[in-house]
């Protein structure tokens, strides 16, 4: 209840923030809760409430600052050091993020929620074996809390324990049948077909007038699949059309933007780079450079399979160098590529290597899969000339209907609509030639198509060129044990290396628009 000190104005506020918050509509309960904390701004509720609708909405900053006013009056409040630490957490404060997460599940230890939210900021910091006994932990405690069931579900599959993966997102259906997250993760472990009976049940959620956009989203995708696995190509098609549609309808995507983008890159490379005042540095770093969806996650599984290499993943440290230097020099990357000398390459080269160290702890070398590395080959041949890099590539037509099948979690924006994706690939395709003509020895030209049609003797000369030795069990990827933190592949990696992988031809006259764009 309010106090009896607020005006009964603020008290309806209040009460109108709270509802739309339960219905999920921070946008609503963003001004009424602005004019209460006007009226009294050390009002706890208020704060809580307030540090709740940013974190909605995405602005954990100021969530952060919000919840931690809620805390200094009510310390020992597990809700609000659980929502503090979520904020905290999203606003890259981890330490404290943790700290906060543990002390609410130790304030409240028979609290599902609190072990919900720590098992989940662990997940997404890879700590996974803590990270499952927590969310272990929230089932026991609430055997239908279906946030964690999926969380934990995901766990399984990075970690290539599929059945139990399945097990645990059938268990969630059967709890909640119209749970589409759950719809959609089954679906998208793509080595699990989908059944006549599963393809009703999605239509008949997809029919309910009042579903929420995202949830659509999931849903579409999930028919998808499930018509594509009976051989329904028509409906199939149909069905993504549709999921796609809605999912651009939430996004953003400036094709002009990227294009201009991506000429910049090429404009600021066109001259030659400072000779590296060490040319081996970074030898230890095998970066692997694609679009989505085009073969590197088998890549980077075939090389994490030799006992020399650990595969990182889509790790976001180069990004986050270039971003820094970026504020640094007070202008966007790549417009201060032509100020930068040696002595600045080698700093940001060496800033890398120390952040990236902890992957190098037991193995000589680390790789890097970051989907955006197409566009820094350059950044990455100034800053670290003894890396090797491998451009991997797949058809044109092939990798863009296999992108616009695919949901991201986050970003890849250009790819629900055909045309973005045309004009997106063709950016890539224009810049993976510029690298290729210009570092012809530095870059590895490899196919996806040939590394499944002849996998033994494209993968001796991958060894061969990162300069590994041989090493048979890079030539049974699928019965090697780590964890593939690319859900969308991590089942698929479990299997031997098929030829047989390609999708549009099936749908050829769905894609003409696709094809029409592209540059061939």
């Amino acid at each position: 209840m309010s106090p009896p000190s607020l005006s009964p104005t603020a008290q309806q506020w209040l009460s109108e923030a709270g509802k739309a918050l339960s219905q999920g509509r921070p946008d609503l309960a963003e001004q009424p809760l602005k004019r209460v904390l006007a009226e009294a701004p050390g009002l706890l509720n208020a704060q809580f409430l307030y540090g709740i609708a940013c974190l909605m909405r995405g602005d954990s900053h100021t969530a952060a600052e919000y919840m931690r006013k809620a805390s200094k009056q009510r310390p020992d409040d597990p809700n609000i050091l659980t929502n503090l630490g979520g904020a905290l957490y999203d606003s890259g404060a981890t330490e404290e993020a943790f700290a906060c997460l543990r002390r609410a599940t130790k304030l409240a230890p028979m609290q599902a929620s609190t072990w919900y939210n720590l098992g989940k900021a662990l997940k997404l910091d890879w700590q996974l074996d803590e990270a499952a006994n927590a969310l272990r932990r929230a089932i026991e405690l609430d055997e239908r809390h279906v946030a964690a069931r999926n969380t934990f579900a995901d766990i399984f599959t990075i970690r290539g324990d599929i059945p139990a993966a399945v097990a645990q997102y059938r268990k969630v259906l059967a709890l909640q049948p119209d749970q589409a997250q759950a719809w959609h993760a089954l679906a998208n472990l793509k080595t699990e077909p989908l059944t006549p009976a599963d393809t009703q049940q999605i239509r008949q959620l997809l029919q309910n007038q009042q579903l929420p956009p995202d949830s659509r989203v999931f849903l579409g995708f999930s028919l998808y699949k499930a018509l594509e696995d009976q051989r329904d190509y028509v409906g199939a098609f149909a069905a993504l059309r549709e999921a796609n549609a809605v999912k651009r309808t939430l996004v953003s995507w400036n094709a002009a933007a990227e294009h201009a983008y991506v000429e910049a890159i090429t404009e600021a490379f066109r001259h030659p780079l400072p000779a590296p005042l060490d040319p081996t540095l970074g030898h230890e770093v095998i970066f692997i450079a694609s679009l989505p969806r085009s073969g590197s996650t088998l890549v980077e599984h075939i090389l994490a399979s030799h006992p020399q290499v650990e595969g990182a993943n889509e790790i976001t440290d180069l990004s986050q160098v270039l971003e820094e230097e970026s504020k640094r020099r007070g202008k966007e990357f790549p417009l201060w590529v032509s100020n930068a000398t040696a002595e600045d390459w080698a700093r940001l080269g060496k800033n890398y290597l120390a952040r990236t160290a902890r992957w190098r702890a037991k193995r000589a070398y680390s790789t890097d899969k970051n989907l955006q590395n197409w566009q820094w080959v350059g950044a990455i041949r100034a800053m670290l000339p003894g890396a090797k890099i491998i451009d991997c590539h797949r058809d044109a037509v092939e990798t863009c209907f296999a992108c616009y099948r695919h949901l991201f979690n986050e970003g890849m924006h250009f790819s629900y609509d055909l045309k973005d994706l045309a004009g997106y690939y063709n950016g890539y395709q224009k810049l993976r030639g510029y690298w290729q003509a210009h570092y012809p020895h530095e870059v590895l030209d490899l196919a996806y198509e040939k590394l499944v049609q002849e996998p033994e003797a494209q993968i001796r000369h991958l060894l061969a060129w990162c300069q590994l030795p041989f090493d048979a069990a890079c030539l049974s990827p699928h019965q090697t044990q780590r964890d593939v933190h690319s859900t969308a592949s991590a089942a698929q990696v479990r299997q031997p290396i098929r030829g047989d992988t390609a999708r549009s031809p099936h749908y050829r006259e769905f894609l003409a628009p696709l094809i029409q764009h592209l540059d061939r």
